[in-house]
């Protein structure tokens, strides 16, 4: 699933839906720049979970020990209450993750790729060693559809967009770029972002008041964007940065050749 191109339209709901907690988006707001580092912010999620996913053992328990190095330093403050909170809180990261395995179960599912239903509970199940990397005791954490869906409808109601959610929601439809880049990012970038957002639940639509397409068009759309995408040949969409995939098969050695879509085995 991870070296599917529909991978980044999936990253992008998930930003879009982790800034609907305003404790999460809010932990992130204060102790970043997001409009300057933005695209570095993207890229190490991108890396943590390309390391998780494609690296060794060790590199993926290293990955896993900066990051809660990190939250442990890091505290934000709630403009609703004025109480001060550690970013690292068990809650804010069970929402990042799950707001995250949902998003790519979501879009990729909905954009064709061939997962069942157990392919699907599988995906959730395997993600609790990510859990666990960042800090969450897996007990906690949803292991299968069922479980995910009932930890939605239970944080509903924590949800809301703030000022902080649509400051998310202006970078991710324009985001600051070179000027000689804008014609690219308003033709390209603004349409899979405008795709990540339409993917989103219909209460979250509500929250940033901002109107979708109907879920039939928005489906057509994904499917159609997914199959372009995956006539790219892989070999060609995984020589981008930063390679984990290629590096991952050189490890196994000289005449492996990694291949798509080979599920259930």
């Amino acid at each position: 699933m991870h070296g599917d191109p529909m991978m980044w339209v999936a990253g992008i709901r998930a930003f879009y839906l982790q800034a609907l907690h305003p404790r999460a988006v809010g932990g992130v707001m204060q102790n970043s720049d997001f409009r300057k580092d933005a695209w570095g912010r993207l890229m190490r999620t991108v890396h943590f979970l390309a390391t998780t996913t494609y690296g060794t053992t060790e590199a993926a328990e290293k990955a896993g020990a900066r990051v809660r190095k990190i939250h442990s330093m890091l505290s934000a403050v709630d403009p609703d209450t004025g109480e001060r909170y550690g970013v690292g809180e068990p809650g804010l990261l069970l929402w990042v993750h799950c707001a995250e395995i949902d998003s790519c179960l979501h879009v990729l599912r909905r954009s064709g790729y061939p997962l069942t239903d157990a392919h699907a509970d599988r995906y959730i199940r395997e993600h609790l060693v990510s859990a666990r990397l960042v800090g969450l005791d897996p007990a906690d954490v949803p292991a299968d559809r069922a479980e995910l869906a009932a930890y939605f409808d239970k944080v509903r109601p924590e949800l809301a967009a703030g000022a902080d959610a649509h400051e998310v929601d202006d970078f991710l439809l324009r985001p600051p770029t070179h000027p000689l880049l804008v014609p690219a990012r308003e033709v390209l970038w603004r349409r899979v972002a405008q795709l990540a957002y339409a993917s989103l639940p219909p209460y979250a639509h509500e929250l940033y008041g901002r109107a979708a397409p109907e879920p039939p068009t928005v489906t057509r759309q994904l499917r159609a964007t997914g199959t372009l995408l995956r006539c790219v040949p892989a070999r060609v969409r995984w020589q981008l940065p930063p390679k984990h995939i290629l590096r991952a098969v050189s490890r196994v050695g000289p005449g492996s050749h990694p291949a798509p879509y080979k599920l259930g085995r």
